[in-house]
C-alpha cells in the first residue's frame, strides 16, 4: 500500500496510482455471539459483571494482542474490501470495490448492547463476505459504499451517503 501520510485527506489516491488504506476497524466481542449473549446478560448484575469481564477478556485480547492469526481486522481501500489476520496482516479474504453490489447490516440481540453489528457484501446476488462484529456497523457500511460509489467507474449512480445522518 502507498504511504500516504503525506496526504491532505487519507484514502484520496486514485487505485491507478497504487492502493491506498481509507479505513480500517477491528472486530469486537460481539463477532462472538455465544460469548458475547452471555457477557451481556451476566454485566448486567453486581456478581456476574467481574465474571463477564473474566469471560470475555480472551475475546478482546485475541483481536488486540497479534498472536499468530488471532489479530483480526476487516480494512477498506480505494481497491478491495479485505479480512487481514496475523502480526504481519495478510489477507484471508477479500473482494474488489468493483464487485460489490450492496452492503447489508444484520443486527441482533447483542448489536446495541456493544454498538456492533455484521455486515453482508453481496455480489451477483450471493453473500461473498460477512463481516461480524464490525464496531459502529452503519458508519463502515457507509464507507464502503461511498468507496465502490467513488472510485469503481459506473457505479456513482446517487449521491454519496454520508456517515452521520443530517
Amino acid at each position: 500500500m502507498l504511504d500516504v501520510r503525506k496526504q491532505a485527506v487519507t484514502g484520496v489516491v486514485p487505485p491507478e496510482l497504487g492502493e491506498a488504506l481509507i479505513r480500517e476497524v477491528w472486530p469486537s466481542v460481539a463477532a462472538h455471539p455465544r460469548v458475547a449473549a452471555l457477557g451481556r446478560r451476566l454485566t448486567r448484575t453486581y456478581v456476574g459483571a467481574p465474571l463477564a469481564w473474566i469471560i470475555m477478556a480472551p475475546f478482546y485480547l485475541s483481536k488486540v494482542l497479534p498472536i499468530g492469526r488471532l489479530a483480526i481486522r476487516y480494512t477498506l481501500t480505494n481497491r478491495r474490501l479485505m479480512i487481514r489476520r496475523g502480526m504481519r496482516p495478510q489477507p484471508s479474504h477479500e473482494i474488489p470495490l468493483a464487485e460489490i453490489d450492496d452492503v447489508r447490516l444484520l443486527r441482533d440481540a447483542n448489536s446495541q448492547f456493544y454498538r456492533a453489528g455484521d455486515l453482508e457484501i453481496a455480489s451477483n446476488g450471493k453473500v461473498v463476505l460477512r463481516l461480524p462484529g464490525v464496531p459502529e456497523p452503519e458508519s463502515f457500511r457507509h464507507s464502503i459504499i461511498n468507496a465502490y460509489k467513488a472510485w469503481v467507474p459506473g457505479k456513482a449512480d446517487g449521491t454519496i451517503v454520508p456517515a452521520k445522518p443530517a
